[in-house]
């Protein structure tokens, strides 16, 4: 990122880039895009805010691809009439459970990272490098 001046930006002290770091997780509780914004524009200026950017993004993108496969899937047997009420109902359950997952990783990363660690999804496609 450069400024209008054609300088690169100056790097993050160490207190914003761990701050920058922990929003990217705790971002994640409403979307992809919090953690994507706050990598894209941060990640050349602090390697925490890289990292854990990365981690959160690699998560949010997991959790997004298993909601829309998810959607789908309920809608390609929500048109049967008792067996699309029954996987219907499994897969809301299982929607549930992926977004009450999501809002609990994302605080747990958040506040490992803010105590100084780093924050790991236990399940998680490396999409991001």
């Amino acid at each position: 990122m450069t400024n209008p001046y054609g300088q690169p930006a100056p790097p993050l002290s160490p207190e914003s880039d761990k701050q920058a770091a922990m929003w990217a997780h705790i971002g994640g509780i409403v979307g992809f895009l919090p953690s994507l914004i706050i990598w894209l524009v941060l990640k050349d200026r602090g390697p925490r805010v890289n990292q854990e950017g990365k981690e959160a993004l690699n998560w949010q993108i997991t959790a997004t691809i298993v909601w829309v496969a998810i959607s789908i899937v309920r809608g390609l047997f929500g048109w049967i009439p008792f067996l699309g009420g029954v996987i219907g109902l499994v897969l809301g359950l299982l929607a549930f459970a992926l977004w009450v997952l999501n809002v609990i990783w994302s605080i747990m990363g958040g506040i490992a990272v803010n105590n100084g660690g780093g924050y790991r999804y236990p399940i998680s496609l490396r999409l991001i490098k």
